[in-house]
């Protein structure tokens, strides 16, 4: 059976926001479900788009840890990630990564936000505020700027 028109429109649409950028199978479902009333013939192309490589989760979820790598922590990326509709098998496998870029990112977001040792109590909270909301765990944050201290001295 051939597609009617109002599939290959919504196929079109689709097809000119992935050549755009990338998007998780969730974002583009619901960036389509406005002009698709049927979720069958929704879910039929996200399903079509997938087998013929146009939409990958994956590749979305790589491109996005890498675009937001240089300005915020794995765990704002991770919780990113979650809530655009990336499995938690995919984010697994870019944690170490992420991971292991934190202590360094964290560090040059510091250095360009702020560049000298808290000062005082009311001042450690204000940096440690700014680097937990930016994804930053704790013990990172704490590293970050016990070696600010210790270079300062």
């Amino acid at each position: 059976m051939a597609p009617d028109s109002n599939t290959l429109k919504l196929e079109t649409r689709a097809l000119r926001y992935l050549a755009r950028r990338e998007y998780s199978r969730r974002e583009l479902e619901k960036k389509l479900s406005v002009h698709e009333q049927s979720p069958q013939v929704l879910s039929d192309l996200l399903d079509q788009l997938e087998q013929q490589g146009f939409l990958s989760t994956e590749r979305f979820a790589e491109q996005t840890s890498r675009t937001r790598r240089p300005r915020f922590g794995s765990q704002r990326i991770v919780h990113e990630l979650k809530e655009k509709g990336v499995d938690t098998a995919h984010i697994a496998g870019l944690l170490p990564d992420l991971k292991e870029a934190d202590l360094e990112t964290a560090r040059q977001i510091w250095q360009k936000k702020f560049g000298t040792p808290p000062a005082d109590i009311k001042e450690r909270g204000r940096q440690m505020r700014f680097l937990t909301n930016r994804g930053f765990p704790s013990d990172i944050i704490r590293a970050v700027l016990l070696q600010a201290e210790k270079e300062a001295q």
